[in-house]
């Protein structure tokens, strides 16, 4: 039966989660933007040999699911980080590395494909017309790039942008795998310590649904800004 007893209880152990969760979110959404914007870059600009590549790299992440590469990370990063350290005469013990340094680094990979098509359709949805009127008029291709491009790609890749911090946040519930704990962990395990498991789950619902809110609501103030700047 519901108990609505123990929802500020549970509430205050799942909040203390939120944090962690937010600043594992805005890591790998940093690094896999930037990552998925230097391969989109790579693909726009056809670049040859990394264009393809890079293709291969979306192929492979952007269809083995994530658990698996979680996975892979968690057993096979520790002896990888091991023996790239001892190329430089550093001696690290590669299984000492944190399980959420781990998290962040499958998801990144994974994640980053999808940012690299969203960064390449806002790159594509540039009017080269635009840049061919900026060069007559005396603006160097840095100058193109930098005043007329990027505010234009910027606005159009908010939306996506929006979208993909979201997908993190559910995929990080995949952390639960191997003793990350985030939000949706976090109400398992409050749920097993007095078996109150759909009023826990309800408060992570209305928690994620919380955070959705506010950043499609940052995303939005953010896209009506930049457009009139853009």
């Amino acid at each position: 039966m519901f108990d609505s007893e123990v929802l500020l209880p549970d509430l205050w152990d799942i909040l203390g989660a939120v944090p962690v969760t937010l600043a594992m979110a805005l890591g790998i959404f940093i690094c896999s933007t930037i990552v998925g914007s230097l391969f989109a870059m790579v693909e726009y600009r056809r670049v040859p040999l990394l264009r393809e590549l890079v293709v291969a790299y979306k192929v492979v992440f952007k269809g083995v699911p994530m658990v698996i590469v979680i996975f892979l990370a968690y057993y096979g990063l520790p002896p990888t980080l091991q023996f790239l350290t001892s190329l430089v005469g550093m001696d690290y013990n590669g299984h000492s590395t944190p399980n959420w340094i781990t998290l962040i680094v499958a998801l990144t990979a994974c994640v980053a494909a999808f940012q690299a098509e969203v960064v390449k359709g806002a790159l594509n949805s540039f009017d080269n017309g635009q840049a061919d009127a900026a060069y007559s008029l005396g603006y160097k291709r840095s100058q193109v790039f930098r005043r007329v491009m990027l505010p234009q790609v910027i606005v159009a890749a908010i939306p996506d942008l929006a979208n993909s911090i979201m997908v993190i946040m559910k995929a990080l519930s995949l952390g639960f795998a191997i003793e990350v704990v985030d939000i949706f962990a976090q109400s398992q395990l409050t749920a097993a310590l007095n078996f109150y498991y759909l009023e826990a789950f309800l408060i992570a619902v209305v928690i994620y649904m919380v955070i959705a809110y506010l950043v499609t609501y940052a995303a939005d103030r953010m896209e009506r800004a930049l457009r009139v700047w853009a």
